[in-house]
């Protein structure tokens, strides 16, 4: 039983962000049914008129398909029964093959009306943050006593968030794609018909998927084209107002930065070699030069004056020939000096004019460096441990493997290591990666690419055999350059880090290699797989708790932790409201930086534009000003953590239980798309880890094990087990104890607010039809009934009638794309049935399946 006084408080930072008058949420419901539903009514009707394929009446037909799958599936009917009856009522009993051009048809308008619901939102956004709760840098300035602001602005001044992009596939829009939303977004905003009907047709006539499976580089430069067309104005415009805003007090480049992985992340694709690794770096070099020699161009038009002109010039050829010139970098520092330099004499002899213009200019070169993005590397601990174990035999070891012995010889004769040959190709590329870096560093310079993550870390040595290959590179001992990082994405690698890191810090040489990096220990934890592991509940209360025991060895040992999150993008993958949660984190959690992996559907939704990027990058420092501020606030009382262990344990009983189900596995092959995302030319790594045939859930990736949940629209790894966990706890305690946890913790509070998002986003109704199936009919009905007791459980809990009632404007926003994409994803059920028939048409049922994988991810991407 658990004991608490009488008073219940609401918990403190979503009582910060609900401190908005129920007139003001009104407007914002108002403002939002005005600039984004009934613009979407008028440019849909535009849209849907347009003559594309070989009939013109497909769009007129899409509403009719929509209230007719949800009418026929509320009254049980299967998807197979409810297309066949559209079709003979609507397409005058067409073929097969006629019911198969009219459903690539749908899928294609299906796309760009979600394309353009995109656009629609975006355009929208700046408008709804004017009565928006969400709190800014500038209030807390504002309301802040001198004391109090001296404190915001000495922790701004030290503390940062970093956005680490990744090519995980989870959204996949071209370019051209995005340059048109981009488009589209500027000309919804000025209310420019004509434009949007031209800008409509060139999207129904523009090709929205990759017709050949993309590169590593490929992947590079579609996210590098969102650097240069957003994120290089955004952020430079950001810290420029932030150090307007403090009087030049907030003196911190790295305030925001930027991470990439594309190119480097080689765990599990091995279509990523050291000369992808190469070009990549290169690209965001050269990129970045680009973006300077136009801004340069600009303020040399205005700084005609005789003593700044030649420097201006000087500077504007060097970066010219930069811009071309893989072999070439540009000293960023050197670089400043210059502007420095002309900025002190426009001061001094030209009245200051266009300062303003300089200074966001060194504000950019001061952030961006000369490398755009820091590149990550990453590599799977198996096969720095394959690439030792021939190592040591080669070099005739005959010691134990035991870990100091091991460590020690590694330590004192890995410089002078024989390296064999080795055959395996991702083991040579890895190692010929590692004989490269210093290159990079070279020429990017060494925040450019200085950050080795080592997966499935689950012992001393997956981060001291990367320090041995780096030895056995050429690095010396006290000049290895990056920061050797440990992802902890599995229950034992979380239940195990604290033995490892304090292992790692009492080992001479480790703690040798660390003093040289300034006694700075990266640590990255894992959502995505973590979750997929574990459980919703259990993994991100043992990340919590890992945190929270690895800040207190850091502490212990004077070093200084930053923890890097790899989240993904729905909450089963970690994402969700992630200023809620790092603003959750007590005071016994470190609260260095915040960095965090964005992926997928994220960069375009959450950071797809200058406002968007502006915005949410301000509530990732808000959160850290929050914890900094009022962390005291959120720690976890010894009442509640036995709540909240009490809930892990019994949600990863559930949980397990169910990955334990003989039709797991089988349900997902055979009902799901799961197997499907191999096939589609979404992303460069394979569809799964290994090469195993039969299926197995340690082989599956986050992201085809979440998305294919999601295209279920069951979403099982946002909630599975909450419900029972709950509903255990109340048995035990009364209801009144998780009423009280919820109005108090805000930790508890955002993972229940994450899951109630990915309840809101299931629709069972679309698979009822396999609650009547012989051999899956018992598993479908699992997890119905846990989905239904964990709604259940949550009201009981929190007193709300409807799972988003305290967030409308998104609750509408999700009912919208799911009646948007509700017929596609009927067709795509329906493609699944016939496949599972063996009919003559097959082939093409399953083409339909991989097409309609891609506009039913696009439309999610309000679960980031």
């Amino acid at each position: 039983m658990y004991v608490f006084g009488e008073e219940i408080r609401e918990t403190a930072y979503f009582r910060s962000l609900t401190q908005i008058s129920s007139s003001m949420s009104l407007q914002r419901l108002r403002t939002f049914e005005e600039i984004v539903i009934k613009k979407y009514a008028i440019y849909n009707s535009l849209f849907l008129n347009l003559p594309y394929g070989k009939e013109s009446n497909v769009g007129s037909l899409i509403p009719l398909l929509e209230n007719h799958c949800r009418q026929s599936l509320q009254k049980n009917e299967t998807p197979l029964e409810s297309l066949e009856k559209f079709f003979s009522i609507y397409l005058n009993e067409p073929d097969e093959q006629e019911k198969i051009d009219f459903m690539f048809r749908l899928i294609q308008y299906v796309e760009r009306q979600i394309v353009l619901y995109d656009a629609i939102e975006d355009a929208a956004f700046s408008e709804l943050q004017k009565d928006s709760p969400s709190l800014k840098i500038h209030d807390y300035i504002k309301g802040a006593d001198e004391l109090e602001k001296d404190r915001i602005v000495n922790k701004l001044s030290t503390f940062g968030a970093k956005l680490v992009f990744t090519a995980h596939p989870t959204q996949f829009y071209t370019p051209e794609i995005l340059d048109i939303i981009a488009e589209l977004r500027r000309m919804i905003q000025e209310n420019k018909v004509s434009e949007i009907d031209d800008k409509l047709q060139q999207l129904g006539l523009t090709s929205l998927i990759n017709r050949i499976k993309p590169t590593p580089f490929e992947e590079a430069k579609n996210i590098i084209h969102i650097l240069r067309t957003v994120y290089y104005h955004s952020l430079g415009k950001l810290y420029h107002e932030l150090k307007v805003l403090s009087n030049n007090q907030i003196d911190n480049p790295k305030i925001i930065q930027l991470g990439f992985w594309p190119g480097g992340d080689r765990d599990g694709n091995p279509f990523v070699t050291s000369e992808i690794t190469e070009d990549v770096a290169d690209k965001l070099r050269m990129e970045l030069m680009k973006c300077y020699y136009n801004d340069l161009k600009a303020i040399r038009s205005k700084l005609t004056f005789k003593d700044l002109k030649e420097k201006m010039k000087e500077i504007s050829d060097h970066i010219y020939s930069a811009m071309f010139d893989p072999t070439q970098g540009v000293d960023s520092d050197l670089l400043l000096e210059k502007l420095m330099a002309i900025r002190e004499v426009l001061v001094k002899q030209y009245h200051s004019l266009y300062l303003n213009e300089l200074d966001l200019f060194i504000s950019k070169v001061e952030i961006f460096g000369h490398h755009f993005a820091q590149l990550d590397i990453r590599q799977d601990h198996s096969v720095h441990l394959n690439m030792m174990q021939k190592i040591l035999a080669h070099n005739e070891y005959e010691g134990k493997w035991e870990e100091k012995e091991l460590a020690s010889y590694l330590s004192e004769k890995s410089q002078d290591f024989k390296i064999p040959e080795f055959t395996d190709e991702v083991e040579n590329e890895t190692f010929k990666n590692i004989l490269n870096l210093l290159k990079i560093q070279r020429k990017n310079g060494e925040d450019g690419c200085s950050r080795y993550i080592i997966s499935n870390s689950e012992d001393i040595f997956s981060v001291l055999f990367p320090l041995a290959l780096f030895q056995s590179a050429g690095w010396s001992r006290n000049e290895i350059t990056f920061d050797i990082v440990p992802l902890f994405e599995t229950m034992v690698g979380m239940e195990e880090s604290d033995k490892i890191v304090r292992n790692l810090f009492e080992n001479d040489w480790y703690a040798r290699h660390l003093k040289n990096r300034d006694n700075v220990q990266h640590i990255m934890l894992g959502f995505s797989d973590g979750t997929k592991d574990g459980g919703y509940f259990r993994a991100n209360w043992e990340i919590y708790k890992t945190k929270r025991k690895l800040s207190k060895i850091c502490a212990k040992y004077g070093i200084k932790v930053i923890f890097f999150d790899g989240r993904g993008g729905p909450p089963a993958r970690g994402g969700g409201r992630t200023n809620k949660f790092y603003a959750s984190h007590g005071p016994e959690i470190a609260n260095n930086e915040i960095q965090l992996t964005i992926q997928g559907q994220t960069i375009t939704s959450i950071y797809g534009t200058e406002d968007q990027f502006n915005h949410n990058c301000e509530q990732l420092l808000t959160a850290g000003l929050f914890h900094e501020l009022h962390s005291e606030q959120n720690k976890i009382s010894p009442h509640f953590e036995s709540l909240f262990d009490d809930l892990a344990l019994y949600s990863y009983k559930k949980y397990s239980d169910l990955k334990q189900h003989e039709k797991f596995i089988p349900y997902l092959e055979k009902k799901s798309t799961l197997k499907h995302y191999s096939q589609a030319k979404i992303g460069s790594r394979p569809g799964k880890r290994g090469t195993k045939k039969e299926l197995h859930l340690s082989d599956l990736r986050a992201i085809s094990f979440v998305g294919a949940w999601s295209q279920l629209k069951q979403n099982v790894p946002g909630y599975f087990g909450i419900g029972t966990a709950l509903s255990k706890a109340a048995e035990e305690n009364g209801i009144e104890v998780l009423q009280k946890a919820y109005q108090e913790n805000d930790f508890f509070k955002a993972l229940i607010s994450n899951s109630m998002m990915s309840l809101s986003k299931c629709y069972f109704e679309l698979t009822s039809y396999i609650k009547s199936d012989p051999e899956f009919g018992e598993f479908w009905s699992i997890l119905f009934n846990e989905f239904e007791l964990t709604k259940s459980m949550i009201f009981k809990m929190t007193g709300n009638t409807s799972l988003m009632e305290e967030e409308p404007i998104m609750e509408k926003s999700i009912a919208i794309r799911d009646r948007i994409v509700l017929p596609l994803l009927v067709a795509q059920q329906y493609a699944i049935q016939k496949q599972n028939e063996q009919g003559p048409h097959e082939s093409d049922y399953e083409k339909l399946v991989i097409r309609s994988l891609y506009g039913n991810i696009n439309a999610s991407r309000n679960s980031a």
